[in-house]
């Protein structure tokens, strides 16, 4: 039974050490601050205790004393327990004051360092806390405490100090943190800026002077740096393509991931919402079972998706059971699962749709050549019809369903609150549509391809975005570069 004190970093959940990520997948009980970013909570297993222990400026959910009790309590009673902490927790965040209670208690615990905030947001606003030449040195202070209480701070002192000075927590107390560095010798002109969600997809950047910063509107929480520096303007992170686009994404969960990583790349803040997940077959898989024996009897074994590859795989088992049978892909997603199988795809079409690959298909080679297509409960009838029609002898298995997901009321209004909206299939947009109603959904609506394009136009939905290559990277380059031509205001 350990309590592990975790650093969660500054906000970007790709800024969490491998250490951290591997104490909250194993996690029994997680206590978090609001400085934890949710997407952070969801690596912790599904039935993990999680509580939020979070404190505000002028807000108080757990006093402190509290939180040492719980700590020991959990402590004593849980395997695995994360205290979740904003930046470093040993860097103003009261992890030293935690630390000490659990060992006074004669609990163990572990300390898991993480960034701070005080050098990785300066980072992603373009602002190096050192500069060769210009500062070579830079100081770290909390600003809540009081600078009229006198003796707790010497500010005229850091004033002195040169290089820069960077300032957690001080929004509320900057006029008083001015003066008190004026007093100390800064100049009014002195650059200084104010970095409100640093890391984050709402990260705001503010550049001014020490003497005019207190007159721009500011809240917390936001770190303020001063200094030479803050005249740098080496910004990178909000300038990314869709930094300003909260983007949503409707796949099924355990296929979001490419599509949401690839946006985050490109600097949209992604929200998940899954309107369908992946069902097994409704005959349980008896039929494609029963495909999967004879696999060896088809000329041809066709998949037209990811998961009808991925379920047929686990079907057959044993890849040699292919025997002489060549494989035909729709894309190179579902070409990649073949790949991860060692299998070679024999066909991949051009375009991505089914009509590429019924015009790319071979002639049978004789009367009565058999073609296995494995697909989705509900699809177009397009290929088999198709293939049947130049005189192939086709069977049609269901490899596995796709059914609407539940929406909670938070991801409803998640997507009320979006710009954009991805969908990567027909089935996406019939569920999305059907939970949330036409009008619930963001102006912008994205599809990945013009089977699915047609589908939504067909529920009334106007397709802004329509990839030319009907791939998830493709779809974003499509987004990137509408996007370009619609720069948000401001």
């Amino acid at each position: 039974m350990t309590v592990y004190l975790v650093g969660a970093g500054p906000g970007d959940p790709g800024l969490l050490t491998v250490r951290g990520h591997d104490l909250l997948t194993r996690a029994d009980v997680v206590v978090y601050d609001r400085l934890s970013v949710a997407s952070l909570l969801e690596l912790a297993p599904e039935d993990a205790e999680r509580i939020n222990v979070g404190k505000a400026p002028g807000q108080l959910t757990m006093p402190q004393e509290q939180i040492n009790e719980l700590l020991v309590e959990r402590g004593r009673t849980a395997a695995v327990v994360v205290r979740l902490k904003g930046g470093d927790p040993f860097v103003f965040a009261r992890g030293g004051e935690e630390a000490a209670a659990l060992q006074a208690a004669g609990v163990p615990f572990e300390v898991v360092p993480g960034i701070s905030s005080a050098v990785a947001v300066p980072a992603y606003a373009g602002i190096p806390v050192t500069m060769r030449h210009s500062s070579t040195s830079f100081t770290v202070i909390t600003g809540h405490e009081d600078p009229d209480k006198g003796g707790e701070l010497d500010w005229e002192a850091a004033a002195r100090l040169g290089g820069t000075i960077v300032v957690l927590m001080g929004v509320r107390r900057l006029p008083r943190i001015v003066a008190r560095l004026l007093a100390g010798g800064l100049a009014p002109d002195t650059p200084a800026a104010a970095i409100r969600w640093g890391t984050r997809p709402e990260q705001h950047t503010v550049r001014a002077t020490l003497a005019t910063l207190a007159d721009h509107d500011l809240a917390s929480p936001s770190t303020i740096v001063i200094g030479a520096v803050a005249a740098l303007d080496l910004a990178w992170f909000e300038r990314r393509a869709l930094f300003g686009r909260r983007v949503v994404v409707t796949r099924a969960r355990d296929q979001a991931s490419a599509l949401a990583d690839r946006l985050r790349d490109a600097g949209a803040d992604v929200v998940e919402v899954p309107t369908i997940r992946i069902a097994p077959p409704s005959d349980g898989g008896a039929a494609l079972a029963d495909a999967a024996a004879r696999l060896g009897s088809y000329d041809w074994v066709v998949v037209t998706s990811p998961n009808g590859a991925s379920r047929l795989l686990e079907a057959v088992g044993d890849a040699r059971r292919f025997g002489s049978a060549r494989i035909a892909a729709i894309g190179p997603a579902t070409a990649r699962v073949l790949a991860d199988r060692s299998l070679v795809a024999d066909l991949v079409p051009g375009r991505f749709v089914a009509e590429e690959l019924l015009a790319a298909f071979p002639a049978p080679p004789r009367p009565g050549a058999r073609v296995l297509l494995a697909r989705a409960a509900v699809a177009r009838d397009v290929l088999p019809d198709g293939l049947r029609d130049r005189g192939w002898a086709v069977d049609v298995v269901e490899a596995y369903r796709t059914e609407p997901a539940p929406l909670d009321d938070a991801r409803r209004a998640a997507v009320r609150s979006a710009d954009v909206i991805t969908f990567t299939s027909s089935s996406t947009v019939e569920n999305a549509v059907a939970a949330l109603g036409v009008d619930a959904l963001p102006p912008v609506v994205a599809c990945i391809g013009p089977v699915t394009a047609r589908t939504a136009r067909a529920h009334g939905l106007h397709v802004a975005v329509e990839a030319d290559r009907h791939t998830v990277p493709g779809l974003v380059d499509a987004l990137v570069a509408w996007a370009a031509d619609h720069r948000p205001e401001g």
